[in-house]
């Protein structure tokens, strides 16, 4: 699985002072911005001018990556390079939609003038070149990605904040309720506020963060008027397999940070655009390899693990910055406030309820999670945030919790748990693995795998909500595009056990055992 090294292409990704892209997969997104108008009106001879009210604009471009899960083999380097272009053409286009707030005011047809129309353009030349990659190999480029070039710009209402109500959570997909950690309905946060600070602008915490763009005040719920939403685990049969393996590899103390994201955007320097904290493999970035993998040095104790864990960042909005506020996916991508170093970072394999486990294939890749479920909505999406003291009654998909006093913040992640028993990625990234369904079994002839679960628990202070008011309010790093929602959560693993310790996990998980 190791990708030639190259430099990004970037002809007609003009760089912008704020970017989007992520762990998930490239080439869509939601732009928010807002813009402020007057209406000059003639009624019955009178002139009139009515004000009107602030609004939030969004751009919704179709998430190519997502969509395009047939690449050949020899065409995937190139072609994640574009759909990093792609995502970095929605980042120019966000910036240009949040800066241009007087000129829309004057002009009704500016945003489809010099935005829209530019990114439709942009947009097709590059989905040009990614069908030109694909036939270059032998492939067949799929008719229908012309149809991806075309952005739509949408009034507040008509936004999608990926199945999220206003003040609610909701429920999480059935691959998050398999793993025993589905999201429910929940209490209200108060009054949905809208993003109206400018990029980059003073701290706003009630409506759009210290950035401008998210979170919002809605984007909180206090955990203890949240009812309990936990699905009872599947039982583990007699043909099941239910040992833990247990691996140490901190919490990235030595602060191992890059804003790269080398399953996605292989050989794009900040091709996640937001901060990651690394542990294990130490020699993760754009142009690692499976031979940098497997050479490198690794965090974790037992040196047969040099996997790759890693995950976007959390910060405290609280009015501060961070030694990235003037860079490349922090600051000039709407990531701000204070980094959040984890206090525990546990993980661990688990078995299957209804049958034993195989060995992953060295460097398997999987991604958890869909950094951009603003645009996708939440069929991939698998966040869980709970809190110490709740994780077996409530976790949250589509809120941060408010944790009580002696009670702080939990990330969970529950990996896909079955393979497809030949590859170790895919065009989208996705199509190679899968969850299993809620009595714990693979479909279509997937075998399981141990399952890589990850838990992450902080130690900040409970932001406050007064009167639909945030105040030092956190939210996971993302596309600025996608508002930093909870339900962009998503975590990234690159198997890279030896031989002799994968070997041993499963024995152990098959056997019913602990170890580590």
């Amino acid at each position: 699985m190791g990708r030639n090294i190259r430099k990004r292409r970037s002809p007609l990704a003009v760089r912008a002072v704020a970017a989007s892209a992520a762990l998930a997969i490239g080439g869509g997104g939601l732009v928010w911005a807002n813009f402020y108008a007057s209406a000059h009106e003639s009624n019955s001879g009178r002139n009139t001018t009515k004000a009107a009210p602030a609004q939030v604009a969004t751009i919704k471009c179709p998430d190519v990556g997502q969509k395009l899960s047939n690449v050949p083999n020899q065409a995937r380097g190139e072609v994640d390079g574009e759909l990093a272009t792609l995502d970095q053409q929605i980042t120019t286009a966000y910036q240009r939609l949040a800066t241009t707030r007087d000129a829309q005011a004057r002009d009704a047809s500016f945003v489809q003038n010099s935005i829209l129309t530019p990114l439709k353009q942009n947009r097709s030349v590059i989905i040009d070149r990614i069908k030109l990659e694909i036939n270059r190999v032998g492939g067949k480029a799929p008719g229908w990605l012309d149809g991806l070039s075309n952005c739509t710009g949408q009034p507040a209402g008509g936004q999608n904040n990926g199945g999220q109500n206003n003040g609610g959570a909701t429920a999480a997909p059935s691959a998050s309720a398999s793993a025993g950690a589905g999201a429910g309905a929940g209490a209200g946060a108060g009054a949905s506020a809208s993003a109206s600070a400018p990029a980059g602008g003073a701290a706003q915490p009630g409506n759009g963060g210290q950035a401008g763009n998210g979170p919002v005040a809605a984007d909180f719920v206090d955990i203890t008027k949240v009812q309990p939403n936990v699905a009872r685990k599947a039982r583990t049969g007699a043909a099941g397999s239910s040992g833990v393996f247990t691996t140490s590899c901190g919490v990235n103390a030595n602060k191992k940070f890059n804003t790269d994201n080398v399953i996605v955007a292989p050989g794009v320097t900040n091709g996640a655009h937001h901060l990651h904290d690394y542990v294990g493999n130490q020699s993760n970035d754009a142009f690692a390899n499976n031979d940098t993998f497997a050479a490198a040095q690794t965090s974790c104790a037992n040196q047969g693990d040099k996997s790759s864990y890693y995950w976007p960042v959390v910060r405290i909005q609280n009015g501060t910055q961070d030694f990235d506020q003037n860079n490349d996916g922090g600051g000039k991508e709407l990531n701000v406030g204070q980094i959040q170093q984890v206090r525990q970072a546990q993980i661990k394999f688990v078995g299957s309820p209804t049958s034993k486990v195989v060995a992953m294939p060295k460097f398997l890749r999987i991604i958890t999670g869909d950094a951009k479920t603003t645009t996708n909505g939440l069929a991939n999406a698998n966040a869980h945030w709970s809190c110490t003291g709740f994780e077996n009654k409530v976790q949250l998909t589509a809120q941060y919790p408010i944790c009580p006093r002696g009670s702080t913040v939990v990330r969970t992640f529950a990996f896909q748990s079955c393979w497809d028993g030949v590859n170790a990625d895919s065009a989208n990234h996705r199509t190679h693995v899968a969850f299993a369904d809620a009595q714990g079994n693979c479909a279509n002839g997937f075998k399981a795998i141990p399952q890589l679960t990850m838990r992450l628990v902080y130690g900040f202070r409970a932001p406050t909500l007064t009167n639909g008011q945030i105040k030092n309010a956190y939210a996971v790093d993302g596309f600025p595009e996608q508002l930093h929602k909870a339900t962009t959560d998503h975590d990234d693993f690159i198997n890279v056990f030896d031989e002799k310790l994968m070997n041993k996990m499963v024995t152990c998980i098959n056997n019913g055992q602990r170890c580590k």
